[in-house]
């Protein structure tokens, strides 16, 4: 029954996304061309709310035919669309950064206190034993879906970026969950992704309408949420697979943050020196920057799919190597700075 919710939220977004294009004209949901951005018209901007929509649909489709059921279900669905109206309300009126952050606040609260979904332990390797976070807990899960919903937010630069690369999130989180048996998970994320992919046939370049926070901020925080769901409790090398999962936009925000710092500004002050911005500069069109960036997300997808069955060593291993291989690309396409070339400098150095 799960693959009719999955062609009935496909074919949903479809006929959703330019009912909510309209209406995004009409509140005046829309995104005005400037310095930072690299359209050069007055664009929709609601279209997370097809998507938001279509996987409502999905989900609720599944639970009338099968009596699909989850202690977590409602808790997630509630604060989802706390996260949707927060975005619907920055897409009309551009609230300020505090603003939004609240509403990530009270949407991940509600996933801990009523869903009771946060991390508790951490197994370690070598026989070391349990970490258990305790009360600790309750923070760290919270900053980890703020964080991740924020990092989503940050890629979404051009068109059908910030889509593509959730799909692909979406697609391994759902290969994951299927490896481990977990059918909320496997749910939930493969009806996601067919919305999401019904939506990109207006969103990718050149798009007819964008996602806009309600979008992004609304797949963030589901993407967050369900790496939580899928791999909290487990043994720390297994809980490094959602950030190696999802390793485009944490690079991407951690970098930006880097670069920030270095150039001495706030870390939360808006650049334009992202990822598919150097791509940009380094004379990529803007179709081929949004693939080659869903080539990179592809990678870290079967990247973290092979770390999950690796044994400890192997996985130390992939990071070591994922870890070079991301710094070298920073270093060269100029992500933290163009004059940060710290491992670059010590190969030129040993070379003399």
């Amino acid at each position: 029954m799960i693959y009719v919710s999955l062609i009935v939220a496909f074919v949903a977004a479809i006929l959703l996304t330019p009912l909510v294009k309209r209406l995004a004209f009409r509140i005046g949901a829309v995104d005005a061309p400037n310095y930072r951005k690299v359209h050069a018209r007055i664009m929709p901007r609601l279209g997370g709310l097809a998507i938001y929509g279509a996987f409502m649909i999905g989900i609720i489709l599944l639970k009338v035919v099968t009596n699909f059921e989850s202690d977590y279900l409602y808790a997630i669905l509630l604060a989802a669309s706390i996260i949707v109206f927060t975005g619907i309300i920055d897409d009309m009126r551009e609230i300020s950064a505090k603003a939004k952050l609240l509403g990530q606040i009270i949407a991940a609260c509600i996933v801990v206190f009523v869903g009771g979904i946060q991390i508790d332990m951490i197994n370690l390797p070598f026989g070391a034993g349990e970490l258990v976070f305790g009360w600790l807990g309750i923070p760290l899960t919270i900053i980890w879906i703020v964080g991740i919903t924020n990092a989503i937010n940050l890629i979404d630069g051009l068109d059908g970026l910030a889509a593509g690369v959730s799909t692909i999130a979406l697609i391994t989180l759902a290969a994951m969950a299927m490896i481990m048996g977990n059918g909320i998970v496997i749910a939930m994320a493969a009806i996601l992704a067919a919305a999401t992919i019904g939506f990109l046939f207006f969103n990718f370049h050149p798009a007819k309408i964008f996602m806009g926070d309600t979008g992004a901020l609304f797949l963030g925080f589901m993407i967050a949420v369900l790496a939580l769901l899928g791999f909290k409790n487990v043994a720390i090398i297994s809980f490094v697979i959602p950030v190696i999962m999802l390793g485009v936009p944490i690079s991407d925000t951690f970098f930006a943050i880097v670069r920030r710092l270095r150039m001495k500004k706030k870390w939360s002050d808006p650049d334009k020196s992202h990822l598919h911005h150097r791509l940009l500069d380094l004379g990529f069109s803007h179709r081929q920057t949004v693939l080659i960036i869903y080539a990179m997300a592809s990678v870290f997808g079967v990247v973290s799919i092979l770390f999950s069955m690796s044994t400890v060593w192997g996985a130390i291993l992939i990071v070591a190597v994922l870890l070079v291989a991301i710094e070298l690309l920073v270093e060269i396409i100029g992500l933290a700075g163009k004059n940060y070339r710290p491992l670059l400098n010590l190969v030129k150095n040993n070379n003399k």
